[in-house]
């Protein structure tokens, strides 16, 4: 077992750009807009892109390696993630993703919870997190029939390193001047409210019906643990995924969890990764797995990363109160 890479899966967008490849050198022509880059989805599915299994897609490597890579409390019948990098350089449409429920019922997919780490903002970078206090699903309504809903959308700018949870039903939407790490569900569910008359399809009876205008986007501060060699901070804990953030300076020494996989994104600086018998080059944009059964590994160099993955909550949340814990 290895940490595996895989093949970017680039997309066009109207909203994208080139931003992308200021740290990438395979970036096809075009205004592109996101990079699948840990993805088994029926919208995309990878391929690996190094070692033994290199050519081999991803839904493939999962029937052969079975738990051995994805872990003892993972199912395999449906991946659970997809990482991407968002390119923005025009605004997104303001939209809403439905929860698991409403969208195995309505779409056959998951739904879609998500959270946003700020790679890049350029000058102006915003988000939007959510409405303003006080509108309700009438007055929400009536701005899009009306075609005003930036009136009553909470709009913040943000800055390189800034994280966002956005929990299914949230409103949301990505600003031009950024670029995004988007850690979510296996997902590709999307309902637009709001497309600044681009003449793209809208969603709003769905939209409607799956919308929680009483949830907040609120920035996320997050929990550091200072360690010899680097600072990891626990960003993000839901049910669907956990977040953290390694703030590698020399190494960080870890084993792999038998019980599930986990994901590494690299968000500034560069480094590798040793194992057993091999090493890994890790450079900005890079993401790779981290088989349930590779062992011991070790991150070296001067680069943070994201690492993502299923959690069992009740471990995670022991991890971090073991910190201060003293009876």
């Amino acid at each position: 077992m290895y940490p595996i890479k895989f093949q970017n899966l680039y997309y066009k967008k109207i909203w994208g750009g080139r931003d992308l490849g200021s740290f990438r050198n395979n970036l096809p022509e075009g205004k592109i807009g996101e990079s699948w880059d840990i993805a088994c989805h029926k919208n995309g599915t990878g391929t690996v892109a190094n070692g033994e299994f290199k050519g081999i897609k991803f839904d493939e490597l999962i029937d052969k390696l079975g738990k051995k890579l994805l872990g003892t409390e993972i199912k395999k019948e449906r991946f659970p993630l997809l990482i991407k990098l968002i390119n923005a350089t025009d605004n997104l449409s303001i939209q809403v993703h439905p929860n698991d429920v409403y969208a195995n019922k309505i779409e056959n997919d998951s739904g879609k919870s998500e959270v946003w780490y700020v790679v890049d903002a350029f000058e102006g970078a915003s988000l939007i997190v959510g409405t303003k206090a006080g509108c309700d699903i009438h007055q929400f309504k009536k701005a899009i029939e009306q075609g005003n809903l930036e009136k009553f959308v909470n709009k913040v700018p943000v800055k390189k390193g800034d994280v966002y949870f956005i929990k299914s039903g949230l409103v949301h939407a990505i600003c031009k001047g950024v670029i995004i790490a988007e850690i979510q569900q296996s997902s590709d569910v999307t309902y637009r409210v709001y497309d600044y008359g681009r003449g793209r399809e809208l969603h709003v009876q769905k939209a409607l019906d799956v919308v929680d205008l009483s949830l907040r986007g609120e920035k996320s501060r997050g929990i550091t643990l200072k360690r010899e060699g680097f600072e990891k901070t626990y960003l993000c804990l839901a049910r669907e995924f956990s977040l953290e953030l390694y703030d590698i300076r020399d190494k960080a020494s870890e084993t792999s969890d038998e019980e599930r996989f986990y994901i590494f994104t690299c968000v500034d600086g560069q480094g590798q990764i040793m194992y057993d018998n091999g090493a890994e080059s890790i450079f900005k944009g890079d993401s790779f797995l981290i088989p349930a059964f590779l062992g011991e590994y070790t991150l070296k160099g001067n680069m943070k990363l994201l690492k993502s993955y299923v959690p069992d909550c009740s471990k995670v949340e022991n991890n971090i109160l073991k910190e201060i814990r003293k009876f």
